[in-house]
């Protein structure tokens, strides 16, 4: 059985070390960027299952990156959930069209649950 995928944009060094181990431990296959304006070409190369967004990510961030996703037919089917620690959060994921969003400092149990959920839905 192929690992379920994950694509991670974050330009937080810290936090994608302990997600990745985090995830990378519960049976996902994990990959990561620092940034964002390449979204389409990371997402073709890795077809992720599911997608971690930061919102604060250099060149375009994350608002302009998943909206990028999120209008692309072949690509807008994958779930994006953003993560920041941004006050607007609901309506930074609103107007990207994130599918949902958790706030930094995040509950990685949250997380890993809201990940879980997501990836139930892809089979």
């Amino acid at each position: 059985m192929t690992k379920k995928r994950i694509l991670i944009f974050d330009d937080d060094a810290a936090i994608l070390e302990v997600v990745t181990i985090i995830f990378e431990e519960n049976g996902y296959d994990v990959k990561i960027s620092e940034t964002s304006h390449d979204i389409l070409e990371k997402v073709a190369e890795y077809q992720p299952d599911v997608i971690l967004m930061d919102n604060w990510i250099p060149k375009i961030g994350g608002v302009e990156a998943t909206k990028l996703l999120k209008s692309n037919e072949e690509f807008k089917h994958i779930p994006v959930i953003y993560v920041t620690a941004n006050n607007d959060i609901v309506a930074l994921a609103n107007e990207a069209q994130a599918d949902n969003y958790v706030s930094k400092p995040f509950n990685l149990e949250d997380l890993e649950d809201m990940v879980a959920r997501y990836m139930k839905e892809q089979v």
